[in-house]
């Protein structure tokens, strides 16, 4: 994956402003609005305001040599504003909330976040594209750009450049309670769509966490269902289609309705495969398009057409 990129202003109607991607040819965010994606698409779906509360409660009952964290992984760091949105939902529980505290015995907000290319988070600060977030916020989203990290109170961050394929391996199994998804559309950034990488992000999930992302690619899905993922629909968020939440314990969301199952039955459905975890994108989409060319399951259009018939 390409670790340098044309980086042009690209403004989303909520008022918070984004990239535009040349090499991808695609904005970071939804031009519904980037602040917006970065709540409602994420930060919400993973309940992570209630498990802040939840640990903030329990805090007391902890004895003075146990910490108790919240963990998030943020796969596609980008600008930042998924961990942001997130450091601002739980800010007054865990990081000033701690201040209150025993320090030695409450929890605090940890956060994991990858990304190839560091020209993302250090462009967004110089063009001072995350003063939409707080000054307490946006000092913190300074200091990791600058400094790939930060330990306060209440928080620690990392922020690890490379291939994610290779720097999730620096993430230990069943850590995360909530994983951010959010890497470019699966036609032009397949390399982390794939079912080796799906299985790798559910291996760093807790049996009671969840992973987001904005897609609802069949693809996507059925990635996920290979990878022994429990997967539902999020609420969509500025456009007609949802997005997919997915988790280990079957009990812990929605599943899937008979409309959303049916995509699943056809060539779209085949995932993205990459079996050394090295693969370029162009390998990965022929060896996609070869499976589907072979398969015996009927194409999108013709199960659309099918349907609409039949309606």
């Amino acid at each position: 994956m390409p670790n340098r990129d044309d980086l042009t202003l690209y403004p989303t109607a909520d008022g918070s402003i984004t990239f535009w991607s040349k090499t991808f040819q695609e904005a970071f965010h939804s031009h519904f609005g980037a602040k917006q994606e970065a709540q409602a698409k994420f930060v919400i779906p993973t309940r992570i305001p209630e498990k802040a509360n939840r640990l903030a409660n329990a805090a007391t009952d902890l004895s003075s040599h146990t910490l108790t964290s919240l963990n998030i992984l943020d796969v596609c760091y980008g600008l930042g504003y998924n961990s942001a949105a997130a450091i601002e939902s739980v800010y007054s529980v865990l990081v000033l909330g701690k201040e209150a505290a025993d320090r030695e015995s409450s929890p605090y907000l940890h956060i994991v976040a990858l990304e190839n290319n560091l020209q993302v988070p250090q462009q967004a600060i110089a063009q001072g594209l995350t003063k939409i977030w707080s000054p307490a916020i946006d000092e913190i989203l300074q200091e990791v750009a600058t400094k790939q990290q930060i330990a306060t109170t209440g928080l620690q961050m990392q922020l690890r450049i490379g291939d994610a394929r290779q720097t999730i391996a620096t993430v230990p199994e069943r850590w995360a309670d909530a994983i951010f998804l959010d890497p470019f559309s699966p036609p032009h950034c397949p390399q982390l769509w794939t079912v080796e990488f799906m299985q790798l992000l559910a291996n760093c999930l807790k049996f009671d966490g969840y992973l987001v992302t904005y897609s609802c690619a069949a693809a996507v899905r059925s990635a996920m269902l290979a990878a022994g993922l429990t997967i539902g629909s999020t609420t969509p968020v500025g456009r007609k289609s949802p997005g997919t939440i997915a988790c280990l314990s079957p009990d812990l969301i929605s599943p899937l309705s008979e409309t959303e199952r049916e995509p699943l039955q056809t060539r779209a459905a085949i995932p993205y495969r990459d079996p050394t975890l090295r693969d370029e994108a162009t390998t990965i989409l022929s060896r996609r398009q070869a499976e589907q060319s072979t398969c015996s399951l009927p194409s999108s259009s013709s199960w659309r057409k099918q349907r609409f018939n039949s309606a």
